[in-house]
């Protein structure tokens, strides 16, 4: 999935694509190989001629009339196809110098070229072969802008070849135009912003390379990407890809929204995007191998290109600790979703629902929820309302803006939907309505000792018997076993077919059933909170099987698959919130609080995918890539965080406070999220197979 996600933004991505594969920028960066003065002439000719140079300027100007975020797109396909020449530079000069009206023509039909430089050495200056003019700062951060006739340029051959960086020594008599609207933040942040769009497109060339070389090459007679340390290699890669992608498309966004938004989007950007580019083309080469290593190869020229924008912009630490110090002021990331009003519609008639649930006795809060819907909304009928993606959000909304907090129905929200989907009149009726109301608690007992992730595996056997079935055999890892009322059981009712064949799901009352022992298993916090449960021949009668036998397996992955369409917080992670809250009230190293600023960026990552992912339902898409990374991430970022928690208060550990404590124990908690609902390896195959398509 790229930057865009709309439909005209996909196609706009997938039109310059083709456009820049078509010029043959790789050829054209290997053929200007030992031209320090190569200024690519022909590309950036052709460039101007398609608008991607222009697309951000004003009509009135010549230009696209693009928004950054049309900028954005365009960069991130033309990076990925590796087009050389200024085409980075020429966006940020559009952007910051669009309204000059002495320039803005030339810039709208090419003949004005700015050469930029970010601080007043100017040992680094950005395309100095094709510029018309330089811009850059003095000592006093006073910006200006020079023609080159005035400027002794010094063109260099350097890492990326597919661009071309030099020195510049102003003349005496230099003729400058000064720029008061302009500071060394400003473009800074406008450099980085479309810098992370490059780093997109850099990324994602270097996941679809490796994956592509996954799928073919061969190795002791079978296809590397089988290989689960290739597999999980490239399932990495995707990561890092969906997490530079969000943060670009963010931090273009947000560059029309407020100062305060845009500053902190442009951190979460440079602490995550330049790196993950890099961090790319270095496993594209690793899965490529020996091949990747050539020089004749193309990975190497987008490493080179990825090395150079983060020297150029990288600082990833120094804007993590920016971003600590913004959190610790209380800015967070605050995404809008433009619902274009396709909400007018719906939102009266919710508002005044959720007003009449909202002025209910707390105690009848819940059933008034159930009653209306707004429980769980995106089920059909009549548990919920079917809802589609524009009215789940303005749901959401609505009860965020009357304080109305949902009810957490935990395991019955993966037991609900199977039973609605595949069960009988009779079973939706006996189960889904008390269970939304809170008189029925739910447990699962689907993983065994022998098990673990792999349910195909299991051994719990059911016989069939007169007027029902016997199950017999042990369960684990099973939370609330020792309360619930109800478990949802897979057992195996055909050992003669194949494993996952002959699985069957059935509905196992916990409290009134003989031959069921729970016992608590007592997990590393101290306390008990799964359990062990055994079932001695446990009757199960048939109207507690939910659809015919064998189809457990279908049906399982029903259950764990359910997601809903939900804006996420502007609330980082728990664990990050706490960490911030140390930064706050704790006198921290600059190493202590660049670590934070770091958590930060990945839990406004996790967030931004949250948010992409329901941008992408609003358009009628199925869900990206996106839901997979978040649940790999979001696991990583819950673990980070509760450990950063702990060694931040150092020593104190080992005779710790009230305080303390409950940070240790959220520590040793999170251990089980990278276990808990599949493993972290194997959901890394699962994405490796079904999102990448590389070979089982």
């Amino acid at each position: 999935m790229s930057i865009g996600i709309t439909d005209e933004h996909v196609e706009l991505a997938a039109s310059l694509r083709k456009w820049g594969s078509s010029l043959g920028g790789v050829d054209a960066s290997r053929a200007a190989e030992s031209e320090p003065g190569a200024a690519f002439a022909d590309v950036l000719g052709a460039a101007a001629e398609m608008g991607v140079t222009t697309i951000g300027l004003d009509e009135s100007l010549g230009g696209g009339g693009g928004s950054p975020l049309d900028v954005a797109v365009a960069l991130e396909a033309c990076a990925h196809e590796l087009v050389p020449g200024p085409l980075l530079g020429a966006a940020v000069a559009a952007h910051l110098l669009g309204d000059v009206d002495e320039l803005a023509p030339g810039l709208a039909d090419g003949s004005v070229v700015v050469a930029l430089c970010l601080d007043a050495s100017l040992s680094a200056v950005w395309d100095t072969p094709s510029a018309t003019h330089l811009l850059a700062p003095d000592e006093d951060d006073a910006w200006s802008l020079v023609p080159v006739t005035d400027v002794r340029l010094v063109h260099g051959l350097g890492l990326d070849l597919s661009r071309r960086f030099g020195s510049a020594e102003p003349s005496s008599s230099a003729t400058a135009v000064a720029l008061p609207s302009l500071s060394g933040d400003l473009v800074r942040r406008t450099a980085i912003t479309f810098a992370a769009a490059e780093a997109a497109g850099l990324a994602r060339w270097c996941l679809a390379t490796a994956v592509e070389h996954a799928k073919v090459r061969e190795q002791f007679g079978q296809r590397i990407g089988a290989f689960q340390a290739v597999k999980h290699l490239c399932a990495e890669m995707l990561e890092t890809a969906e997490s530079v992608t969000a943060v670009a498309w963010d931090v273009a966004c947000a560059s029309t929204g407020s100062e305060e938004q845009w500053a902190f989007a442009v951190d979460v950007a440079q602490a995550v995007a330049l790196d993950g580019a890099v961090a790319n083309a270095k496993t594209c080469i690793q899965v490529l191998g020996g091949i990747g290593f050539t020089y004749e190869h193309d990975a190497h020229l987008y490493l080179r290109r990825a090395l150079s924008l983060r020297a150029l912009l990288g600082e990833a630490d120094a804007a993590a600790l920016r971003l600590t110090d913004r959190a610790v002021s209380g800015v967070r990331r605050q995404v809008d979703v433009d619902l274009e009003g396709r909400d007018d519609a719906v939102r009266p008639a919710i508002r005044t629902r959720v007003e009449d649930i909202a002025s209910a006795p707390a105690d009848q809060r819940r059933a008034a929820l159930v009653e209306s819907g707004y429980l769980v909304p995106h089920w059909p009928a009549p548990a919920g309302l079917g809802a589609d993606a524009v009215s789940q959000i303005v749901i959401d909304q609505e009860l965020a803006r009357a304080g109305v907090t949902r009810p957490d129905i935990v395991i019955a929200g993966w037991a609900l939907p199977t039973i609605l989907e595949h069960g009988t009149d009779e079973q939706r009726e006996r189960f889904v309505r008390p269970s939304l109301q809170g008189d029925l608690v739910w447990c699962q007992l689907f993983s065994e000792p022998g098990s673990g992730s792999d349910l195909a595996s299991l051994r719990t056997r059911a016989e069939k018997v007169d007027g029902g079935w016997r199950l017999s055999g042990q369960k684990v890892w099973t939370s609330v076993a020792e309360r619930a009322d109800w478990g949802i059981c897979l057992a195996r009712t055909d050992p003669d077919v194949p494993q996952h064949k002959g699985i069957s799901y059935f509905l196992v009352d916990m409290k009134r059933s003989p031959g069921i022992d729970v016992r608590p298993l007592r997990e590393i916090t101290g306390e008990a909170l799964f359990n062990e449960v055994f079932l001695d021949d446990v009757f199960v009668p048939d109207d507690c099987l939910v659809a015919s036998p064998g189809d457990g397996w279908r049906l399982a992955r029903t259950t764990l698959a359910n997601e809903r369409v939900a804006m996420a917080t502007s609330r980082l992670s728990k664990s990050t919130e706490r960490a911030v809250e140390l930064a706050c009230s704790r006198e921290l190293s600059v190493a202590e609080r660049v670590r934070v600023g770091h958590g930060v960026a990945l839990a406004t990552v996790c967030s931004l995918l949250g948010v992409r992912t329901v941008l992408r339902s609003l358009e009628g898409q199925g869900p990206g890539a996106e839901s997979a990374v978040a649940k790999l991430l979001g696991v990583r970022n819950r673990q980070d965080g509760s450990e950063l928690v702990v060694e931040l208060q150092g020593g104190a550990v080992v005779n710790p406070s009230e305080e303390l404590r409950a940070d240790v124990w959220e520590m040793l908690n999170t251990r089980c999220l990278s276990i808990a609902g599949g493993t972290t390896q194997i959901l890394r195959n699962v994405a490796g197979e079904r999102i990448l398509g590389l070979p089982r």
